[in-house]
């Protein structure tokens, strides 16, 4: 067994890199239809897969968000958008293998089918039960609103690539039911079906290897690190380190 630990941001690329090699994304990629929603892990997620088409020359990652969970101390409006977010380049939607610049969720939910794919980032996720939620600040419920017609409706998959920093413990359903309760501050939330996609799930697609958090955290630039344990086969331990020592030096999300 391997001990590893990586930092909130390796993990959002070692997703990246994993989704890339997802079966259900190759087979969207070649006749279908991919939507990656705008959030900060999709950011890497939309990176390394306009990366793999060739088509990553204009994608620019640092605006690649909606809304965003910043410092206490920093110049956020209630919606948790910065003030100056005019810069958005839209939602990555990858139409039978051409990245359709500018488009959104908003403009092509409503023409996907199944054999679809969609991508959107969660705020919670439960390890144990693998559920997602969530937050919520916009009053139509925003991008994912637009994404659960399609899913529900036609059977349009959805991934939810999210980082294990955002692990909680308790009944989501129940959580979900004391913050949407009327006269309630702050945002909502929504509890939402998927494909959850980590880091441990990421080094199982790309390693075999099987791989557990053990411990968290740390200081100094490890803030919302985690620890895992790796097991395998010897080359699937030995793939597993190397892949995460390639990631190992990714450096902290900036604006």
């Amino acid at each position: 067994m391997k001990q590893f630990s990586i930092t909130p941001a390796a993990g959002k690329r070692l997703i990246g890199k994993a989704i890339v090699k997802h079966a259900a994304v190759l087979k969207a990629l070649k006749g279908g239809t991919v939507v990656i929603i705008a959030g900060t892990t999709n950011g890497y997620v939309a990176e390394e897969l306009l990366k793999s088409i060739g088509q990553v020359q204009d994608f620019l990652r640092n605006r690649f968000f909606r809304g965003i969970v910043l410092p206490p101390s920093s110049p956020t409006t209630h919606s948790g958008r910065l003030p100056d977010e005019g810069s958005f380049p839209g939602d990555v939607v990858i139409k039978n293998g051409v990245w359709q610049k500018g488009s959104t969720i908003f403009d092509v939910a409503d023409d996907l089918s199944e054999g679809d794919v969609i991508m959107k980032g969660a705020n919670t996720v439960d390890l144990v039960q693998r559920r997602a939620a969530i937050l919520i600040g916009h009053p139509q419920a925003g991008t994912i609103g637009a994404s659960l017609k399609a899913v529900f409706g036609r059977r349009v998959r959805l991934l939810i690539p999210v980082g294990l920093e955002k692990r909680i413990f308790g009944n989501i359903d129940e959580l979900a039911l004391k913050m949407n309760e009327p006269g309630t501050h702050g945002p909502r939330l929504l509890p939402v079906p998927g494909d959850i996609f980590t880091e441990l799930d990421a080094i199982n697609l790309l390693t075999g290897a099987q791989a557990e958090l053990v411990a968290a955290g740390g200081v100094g630039g490890a803030e919302g690190s985690v620890w895992l344990t790796i097991s395998g086969e010897p080359s699937q331990e030995d793939g597993a380190v190397a892949l995460l020592q390639s990631v190992a030096g990714e450096p902290a999300f900036v604006l």
